[in-house]
């Protein structure tokens, strides 16, 4: 039986996604009852990080912890890796010690190398082109609070970055309506969104994106490597803050969604990120139980 990874939200079908989601509410119910669960007992989750990350780290470590397995972190100066050792020469050696590998980077081109010469699952903790592990985590909330998002519309405001595309790909899986709306030349990929077919609404007002919403999410203007570009980008971005005005064209139950961290009263207000429409912290938490499921479903899919 080959290896199943998980390199962006289209290595898993529909209804493995579905059943993915329902199985993180499970556990979280399990979790806050305060049931011992430890299915992973004696499993190692090797956690390469080339971009830091708070959620990420302690989501993944504290998951493989409550789930009986034990993480290793291994920073760029932890691994052959920061010292020029080919891709493929770390991937044949690390998955030889370990059960599974968790790569937070820059390139989903090397993520998927390093796929290719692992013996064991990789997890996309983040690339510049996707980070799926959050989009669990999204659609388990949104789940939570308004049940099946099928049919429904999802506003995205801002940049046509990873997240976005991780949007797209969830609206493929998920079978919702993503209206996009970001500035002229910050565009996602044209081949991504292609993807999506006649999902995808791509728009330059988010007034008109947020029309009839019942999920308003967004994400920093300036991502991790990004910085040289934040005043540029500032300008840029400055008509594409998710306020009152933009929720308010929302559905009326609409929900607020941020990945984290948040730069209030640039890309969200303080009064939308805080008030009584926001779930991030429910988000937030939920990176817990979507990965401690998606932990669960590679090593037994293994």
């Amino acid at each position: 039986m080959s290896v199943r990874h998980f390199l962006s939200l289209l290595d898993l079908s529909s209804k493995e996604l579905v059943q993915l989601i329902d199985r993180a509410i499970e556990l979280k119910r399990i979790h806050r009852d305060g049931q011992l669960y430890q299915p992973l007992q004696g499993r190692v989750l090797a956690m390469i990080f080339e971009k830091a990350s708070t959620r990420t780290r302690v989501s993944f470590e504290a998951g493989m912890a409550q789930l009986g397995g034990h993480a290793i972190f291994l920073s760029p100066r932890d691994t052959q890796l920061g010292r020029g050792e080919p891709i493929d020469d770390s991937a044949r050696v690390i998955s030889r010690m370990v059960d599974i590998i968790m790569v937070r980077t820059f390139s989903q081109h090397s993520l998927q190398h390093f796929a290719t010469y692992s013996q064991v699952p990789v997890i996309n903790a983040l690339t510049d082109s996707f980070h799926p592990c959050q989009l669990l985590a999204d659609m388990q909330t949104f789940k939570e609070h308004r049940g099946d998002i099928r049919g429904k519309r999802v506003a995205w405001i801002g940049d046509g970055n990873n997240m976005c595309h991780s949007y797209i790909n969830a609206a493929i899986q998920f079978d919702f309506e993503l209206a996009i709306a970001c500035p002229f030349g910050y565009e996602p990929n044209r081949e991504i969104m292609e993807a999506g077919g006649d999902r995808i609404i791509l728009l330059h007002d988010p007034l008109k994106a947020a029309e009839h919403a019942a999920l308003v999410t967004t994400d920093v203007w300036a991502s991790m490597g990004q910085e040289e570009e934040q005043r540029h980008r500032e300008h840029a971005f400055a008509p594409f803050q998710v306020n009152s005005e933009v929720m308010a064209v929302a559905k009326s139950d609409a929900l607020f969604m941020h990945c984290l961290p948040a730069h209030r009263e640039e890309e969200v207000s303080s009064r939308v990120i805080d008030g009584p429409q926001s779930v991030v912290w429910d988000q937030a938490e939920n990176r817990l139980h979507a990965q401690k499921a998606l932990l669960e479903f590679l090593l037994q899919a293994k």
